[in-house]
């Protein structure tokens, strides 16, 4: 294994959660997950977005932060991968899409001072599904709050974050999840570990499942 830390990003519905467990079963990893359900912003921010945008990405940075600067401080003696299913800068890309220019700067020069104490990633995979897939995933986990995220939302997520990775050349794997079925086919999650068997330069890397 040529990781220690890997992260798994995508747009919301991308499926990251559901294969950080399968990688964490098939490495024995420590895991770290997004505890979104706990930020009491969330539901009032996909009524209300222009009121309750700045809380709410507030809320999830200081969270993030918490948990990753918990976790990746602790060391573990016997796990020797870890797997995340988020990237804290998901807060600067998610704070660009919601928040006002004004509001944005302030959580910027936030941000810049919290990122850089945290250890990053060795490798990001990061998920890339159509708007549709996307949407379909949403309704089959049917979260009450998320039933009515509109499209061009999705397509703002997706594009802020495939030019974020692309402009800082960060490690990725990019995964075309278009028919992606982690849990049904066992056959998507062995090129995902094939994958993971070898060793990448800096930049993006294209990994399309069978």
């Amino acid at each position: 294994m040529q990781y220690h830390f890997i992260t798994i990003e995508g747009n919301i519905g991308a499926g990251k959660t559901t294969l950080a467990h399968l990688l964490n079963k098939h490495y024995n990893a420590r895991l770290i997950l997004e505890e979104f359900a706990d930020n009491p912003f969330l539901p009032k921010f996909y009524e209300n977005p222009q009121q309750y945008a700045f809380p709410l990405e507030l809320f999830f940075m200081a969270e993030r932060y918490k948990q990753l600067k918990d976790l990746l401080h602790t060391k573990d003696l016997f796990n020797s991968v870890t797997i995340s299913d988020y990237l804290f800068t998901k807060c600067l890309l998610f704070a660009k899409v919601n928040l006002p220019v004004d509001e944005f700067r302030l959580y910027q020069r936030l941000f810049d001072i919290i990122h850089q104490q945290l250890i990053q990633p060795d490798l990001l995979i990061y998920l890339h599904a159509p708007v549709q897939k996307l949407q379909a995933n949403i309704r089959k986990r049917n979260r009450s709050y998320e039933q009515q995220i509109p499209d061009d939302y999705l397509f703002s997520i997706q594009e802020t974050y495939t030019h974020y990775i692309k402009q800082h050349n960060i490690k990725t794997l990019f995964v075309d999840t278009s028919n992606a079925d982690f849990l049904g086919n066992p056959e998507h999650l062995r090129v995902i570990t094939a994958a993971l068997e070898k060793e990448y330069p800096d930049g993006q890397h294209y990994l399309t499942l069978p």
